[in-house]
Formats: C-alpha cells, structure tokens, sequence
C-alpha cells in the first residue's frame, strides 16, 4: 500500500533512508556529507512543504518498506543544478527501499505513484537525479521510460548527481 507518511512514521522512514543511503558502495559517507545526511533524518519536513507528499510503502502487516519524495512544485524540489526552474513538471527525490523488500516492486510502486501525481496535475514530464552508486535505481528509472537529462546534472560537493526526465504522454481527446 502506498500512501502519505504519518507522523509517526517520520523518524523510521528518516533512519530507513540513512540506512540505505549510507550502505551504497561509493556514496558519501554520514561524516563526509552530514547535511545530506541530517536532511534524511529529518525527511518528514518535506511534508511540510506546499505542494510536496512525503509517500510510503507499507506490506499487509504495515511494516515499512520504504519511502520517496514527491514535489509538485519543481521550486520545492532543493536539489543543485537547473531542476527547480523546470516548469510544468513534478518531482521525485530521495527513493529509498528497505533492504529486506529489494525486488518486491516497492521501488517501482512508488515511483509509478509519483507518475500519477504528477499526471493528475496534467505536467508534462517527471524529472529525477540519481548517482553511479544507484545502478539499481537508475536501471529500473531507465526501464520506467525516464531518460538521461544531461542538462539537469551536477555537483554534490565532490559527487556528480545525473538528471533524468520522464515525457508524459498528452491524454486522448
């Protein structure tokens, strides 16, 4: 099931993304990054924000199985780069999937659920960023129909952070 996060669930769904963040081969440490880092812990403020759903996961037994970021608004987005002077887009952030629900579609739930957010506001594309360390993610992006978006990349202290954009079909008339 996939639906707003709680209240009660902001401080688990933070660890979960710190959990997962901090295990990829390759991607910056706690110590190297600790803003990224206590921006995760922290990942309920999002909800907080105008147009933005902080979305979970849950099993049958509503246990958590991850977590993303869903923006409306691209300038809510906050990422480096041109990403929040997209017009007409929404966004997708900070994916995270528990590691003890891998290939169970968690992601992809997830990340579909943003799609339609973002068709029910009739936007014409989804923009992502995602690393090297994210090979998992980026393939399942890319298998979405997302596609690299060179002019969306950049920085993040020493990593590079690569753009993606999915096109949405207009509806039939």
């Amino acid at each position: 099931m996939i639906r707003g996060l709680a209240p009660a669930e902001e401080r688990a769904l933070g660890q979960l993304m710190c959990n997962v963040y901090s295990a990829l081969p390759g991607f910056p440490s706690p110590t190297e990054q600790p803003a990224y880092y206590e921006m995760l812990i922290n990942i309920g403020a999002f909800a907080r924000k105008p147009d933005t759903e902080v979305l979970v996961a849950l099993s049958a037994a509503d246990e958590l199985l991850g977590g993303v970021v869903y923006f409306g608004d691209m300038a809510e987005y906050g990422s480096g780069g041109s990403a929040t002077q997209e017009q007409d887009a929404s966004g997708v952030r900070l994916l995270a999937v528990s590691p003890a629900a891998r290939s169970q579609g968690v992601g992809k739930a997830l990340t579909h659920a943003c799609i339609e957010r973002a068709r029910q506001r009739h936007h014409k594309h989804v923009v992502l960023h995602t690393t090297e360390a994210m090979q998992i993610a980026w393939g399942m992006y890319q298998r979405l129909g997302f596609e690299r978006a060179t002019d969306l990349d950049f920085m993040q202290e020493k990593l590079p952070v690569f753009g993606f954009r999915l096109r949405l079909e207009e509806p039939s008339k």
